[in-house]
């Protein structure tokens, strides 16, 4: 490594690995059993590489390899430059996650190149990713798969809102005295995405683009603060842009909890569409269902929108339909079960404990063990299987399982 960098983005990753070469500067590595399918999952990293040098200059890491670690990983990914590490929970077989390749390379730019100085500031790395991410998605899949990502990220990101204080609504969050792993909500990554997007719709996406470029290239190999990102933002754009300020309430976004009314609001003609469907379908079954051929972005979003409480014989219906409880796609497994869960659908109970014994990654099992302790039976489930799985988890989600079955050791558990 001949580029400074933070010490946080230093990684050492130890395994009988091996690699598959996708391009002169881009490759993957993962154990045997799992390479070739990694590799043609994530093929596309040097057309990515290419476009994202169009948009914000050129790439100044070396080479953009991808390791594929174990299942216990808690995240999605880490942006460590060089070498991004990511969750095998990606390997999904029709590269519908490969939008976590495209938010890990473009930490290239917005952290490893230009760095938050404090957690409070972690919305600088974030919410720039996120917001960098979506333009790679729409310059390389299209403006409608780009628009699906916005929808699905903002539903859930108003859905986490509702659970959350005001002050952990904020950009600029207060972190005085706390674990800086209460600012690691969707909050800094969605929310700070769509301030940039608001300035985006504001001023252009060229100008915007060739802004971005400099602040990236004015910054460089910088730790800056909140204070430092926002002057830097009046002097090289909101000041010749005199009615900016009032369009863009830049106080209400940055140090505001909740979403400023002028927020850019993601819509999908394809996404609303399916949600008629789904409307649809809760009154009376659907048999034109039967033929619908989906993406996995668009029968997630169906999902998302049936209601909560539809009932084991509706289940069934979309079980033998979609044949849910056997898909390898990770993340439309998990909404599965979450659903299963709630409607006591009992074919997914083998389903369920599998998925939790194999799956480490926080954002999918955390919901899930939250969902099973709701009820007494469900509580007894989530003991039972925590109890034989915790010491696979990776400790960040212990601490976070912990905290929602009740207990700080795995001998506290009866099976």
């Amino acid at each position: 490594m001949v580029r400074p960098i933070p010490p946080y983005l230093l990684a050492l990753a130890v395994g009988d690995l091996d690699f598959i070469s996708t391009s002169s500067r881009t490759g993957v590595y993962a154990e045997r059993p799992v390479v070739a399918r990694a590799a043609d999952e994530f093929k596309e990293a040097e057309e990515m590489l290419r476009v994202a040098e169009e948009l914000y200059g050129r790439y100044l890491w070396g080479r953009f390899d991808i390791l594929v670690l174990p299942p216990s990983f808690p995240f999605g990914g880490m942006e460590n430059p060089g070498v991004a590490f990511v969750t095998p929970t990606l390997i999904a077989g029709d590269r519908s996650a490969i939008s976590v390749i495209a938010h890990e390379l473009a930490h290239a730019w917005s952290g490893n190149l230009v760095t938050n100085a404090t957690w409070r500031d972690f919305w600088l790395n974030e919410g720039y990713t996120t917001y960098i991410e979506y333009r790679l998605q729409g310059r390389l899949y299209g403006k409608a798969r780009a628009d699906m990502e916005q929808v699905l990220a903002q539903q859930r990101l108003i859905d986490e809102m509702k659970t959350l204080e005001p002050r952990d609504q904020v950009l600029h969050i207060d972190l005085t005295g706390r674990d800086p792993d209460c600012g690691a909500t969707l909050v800094p990554y969605v929310k700070g995405a769509l301030f940039l997007k608001s300035l985006e719709e504001t001023v252009g996406e060229r100008r915007f683009d060739d802004y971005l470029k400099n602040y990236f290239d004015h910054f460089k190999f910088q730790s800056i603060t909140t204070e430092q990102a926002i002057n830097y933002l009046t002097d090289n754009l909101l000041d010749e842009y005199p009615d900016l300020r009032l369009r863009v309430p830049l106080r209400e976004w940055i140090y505001e909890p909740g979403l400023p009314a002028s927020a850019p609001r993601a819509v999908s003609k394809t996404l609303n569409e399916i949600k008629q469907t789904a409307e649809a379908w809760q009154k009376q079954n659907f048999n034109h269902l039967r033929r619908a051929v989906w993406s996995a972005h668009e029968l997630l979003y169906f999902l998302r929108s049936v209601p909560t409480d539809i009932g084991s014989e509706r289940m069934r219906e979309l079980d033998e339909i979609f044949h849910l409880t056997e898909t390898t796609n990770a993340e439309i497994l998990q909404q599965w079960l979450l659903m299963s869960i709630r409607n006591r659908y009992q074919p997914a109970c083998l389903r369920l404990e599998q998925f939790l014994s194999e799956v480490g990654r926080k954002i999918y099992i955390k919901p899930l063990y939250e969902e099973l302790v709701k009820t007494d039976d469900g509580r007894k489930v989530a003991r039972r299987v925590y109890g034989k799985v915790r010491s696979s988890y990776h400790p960040i989600s212990q601490v976070a399982i912990d905290n929602v079955v009740g207990s700080q050791s795995s001998s506290d558990f009866s099976t």
